[in-house]
């Protein structure tokens, strides 16, 4: 299981809210979230209720200032807790949406679908095994989103119509 805790200010003073699994509304325990433990698992925070918006990777350690480490919002919501995966990893992402277009499987990380694959964009996805994080820039820069096993039919519906994925890493920490 993983554990992380919030704290309403930075360098975990003030309330705080233990969390043990997922949580789709961190304003109703707190205000605001400045600083935050993971003692055990790794998590994903969005910047929304209900994990929408932008979101960000936390594995285990101390994050002392939320607002000074490059998370790109300026308020966590939501969490949603990475379950401990050990198996293989694999993966269809498709050009088009509806899994239409080029389609290429991925086993590993990929640092530049462009690069590799001649691949412009990736609309949809096919998450067989694993857990994966797409970033909107080639190298894991930009933006990061969150797919766990199941099939996305069409990132525009999922509210991802202004970002392009160009990268993709598997999670393999230990969580």
């Amino acid at each position: 299981m993983g554990k992380i805790i919030f704290y309403e200010d930075r360098n975990f003073q003030g309330r705080s809210y233990d969390c043990m699994s997922d949580c789709s509304d961190i304003s109703s325990y707190l205000s605001r979230v400045g600083s935050i433990r993971v003692e055990s698992g790794c998590f994903m925070v969005y910047e929304r209720n209900n994990y929408m918006g932008n979101q960000f990777f936390l594995r285990r350690g101390e994050y002392h200032d939320m607002q000074r480490m490059g998370t790109m919002f300026d308020n966590i919501r939501s969490c949603r807790m990475i379950p401990p995966y050990r198996g293989s990893y694999r993966m269809r992402i498709y050009e088009r949406d509806n899994f239409g277009g080029q389609m290429y499987e991925l086993m590993d990380d990929c640092d530049s679908i462009m690069d590799r694959y001649r691949m412009s964009e990736c609309q949809s996805c096919h998450v067989m095994d694993g857990h994966w994080l797409f970033y909107e820039q080639p190298h894991y820069r930009g933006r990061m989103v969150y797919f766990r096993p199941g099939e996305y039919r069409s990132f525009r519906d999922m509210g991802y119509s202004n970002m392009r994925f160009m990268s993709m890493r598997r999670i393999t920490d230990i969580c």
